[in-house]
């Protein structure tokens, strides 16, 4: 856990300056960054490796790397830009020695990994069993994209960074980012109508809770109804 000051300090430092107090010697600061940047180093390292734990490792290999190589950030880029393309060029060099080592065979996709849920206002269970599943559509989709356009598709889409940001961290040109947004949103439709055509049978269910609601309901009202008329 962060310490109470650092806590209290975190939104009141942009990346740069605490880069210069670590700099300047405050080592513990570096936690700021870690903290700050963790979600997006981990959607990086997740959209290239496909893997939890590879990832999370990944992400500390990142922060090491960083740290030992921060003295080398001039400030051209913004500091996320620059940690984002550490953590990429570090995926893609691991990425390719897992593959020299891997077993041939039918590709898996571990399941469950899901991403940070939006908070909503006290959700039914009904909606968060809605929202739980098209996320769960949509993380497995977005985990069958060609790996150029699954990486932009996270950077772009999910981690929210701009066209100039997104490729400055991948090293490739404007127009290409522009390119394989298009490109993989198009996939992810093509995917997502097919998955939901799979599954219309089943949509909009009328769930057990509402069926034993409507019923017990309706009993009320016919018992009332006749207790009326009795009366």
């Amino acid at each position: 856990m962060a310490t109470a000051g650092l806590t209290g300090r975190m939104d009141s430092l942009a990346d740069e300056e605490v880069v210069h107090c670590v700099l300047a010697g405050d080592t513990a600061m570096f936690e700021i960054l870690m903290r700050r940047h963790n979600q997006r180093l981990y959607r990086v390292a997740r959209a290239i490796l496909r893997d939890d734990s590879e990832a999370e490792d990944l992400i500390q290999d990142t922060y090491v790397r960083a740290y030992q190589h921060l003295s080398q950030f001039e400030g051209r880029a913004k500091f996320s830009t620059w940690l984002t393309r550490i953590a990429v060029n570090e995926a893609l060099a691991r990425k390719h020695r897992l593959d020299l080592y891997k077993e041939p065979g039918p590709m898996s996709e571990h399941q469950g990994e899901k991403m940070d849920r939006f908070a909503s206002n006290a959700p039914s269970p009904e909606q968060q069993a809605s929202s739980s599943e098209t996320l769960r559509l949509l993380e497995n989709a977005v985990a069958t994209l060609p790996e150029i356009y699954r990486m932009v598709f996270v950077l772009r889409d999910v981690e929210d960074m701009d066209t100039g940001d997104t490729a400055a961290a991948l090293n490739i040109s404007e127009e290409s980012v522009k390119t394989r947004l298009h490109r993989a949103r198009a996939l992810l439709r093509k995917k997502l109508y097919t998955q939901a055509g799979a599954c219309a049978s089943h949509a909009f269910s009328f769930h057990a809770d509402r069926c034993d609601r409507v019923v017990r309901n309706v009993f009320l009202r016919i018992r009332d109804a006749e207790n009326h008329v009795a009366g």
